[in-house]
């Protein structure tokens, strides 16, 4: 039963804003808010033991999602993807400062034993996510204050995600052809 929650909340809050955008054009208002509120709640109860650091993102997830419902306010449901590429880019700066780099981290689930010139790699593919969760944030930003619910939508619900793909496909290309030749 706990790894269908996981599913179908991971499966549902990687659509947030499918939802948001059908939620708001074709429930009834407040519908969506309270039924992503729902699914945070049982995504923080399975999270607990898992990844810590993904428990301030979703609190604040349902903090947006209740006081939208609570205070009528379908707007607030659009600021989810700030507080998420905030957080992320939190927690890769904070892993640059006290290291090791959170791509080092990951790196090291599947190679314990990096060799030692991987390192300053590691940290440079660390800040260039930086980057693009600072590109994401200030673009969901921007869209959840000046745009349309179709250009949100679009925008973290799809480009948002092409840029990651983008990002981790390139990175993996680069690593094992270019940098597997030297």
């Amino acid at each position: 039963m706990r790894l269908f929650l996981q599913i179908v909340t991971g499966i549902l809050l990687l659509g947030y804003p499918l939802a948001v955008y059908f939620g708001l054009n074709y429930l009834p208002t407040g519908t969506i808010a309270m039924v992503l509120c729902c699914f945070l709640i049982v995504r923080l109860l399975i999270q607990k033991q898992q990844v810590k650091v993904m428990i301030l993102p979703i609190l604040v997830g349902i903090g947006l999602t209740a006081a939208s419902f609570i205070a009528k306010r379908h707007d607030w449901l659009l600021y989810y993807p700030v507080v998420i590429n905030l957080s992320m880019l939190m927690l890769f700066v904070y892993s640059l400062k006290l290291g090791p780099s959170m791509i080092e981290r990951l790196a090291r689930l599947k190679e314990p034993e990096l060799p030692h010139e991987a390192i300053p790699y590691l940290k440079k593919v660390t800040r260039i996510w930086c980057g693009l969760f600072v590109f994401n944030g200030s673009v969901a930003l921007y869209t959840a204050h000046y745009a349309s619910l179709e250009i949100w939508t679009l925008y973290n619900g799809l480009i948002a995600y092409l840029l990651i793909g983008s990002l981790l496909g390139g990175e993996w290309l680069y690593r094992t052809i270019w940098l597997n030749k030297s």
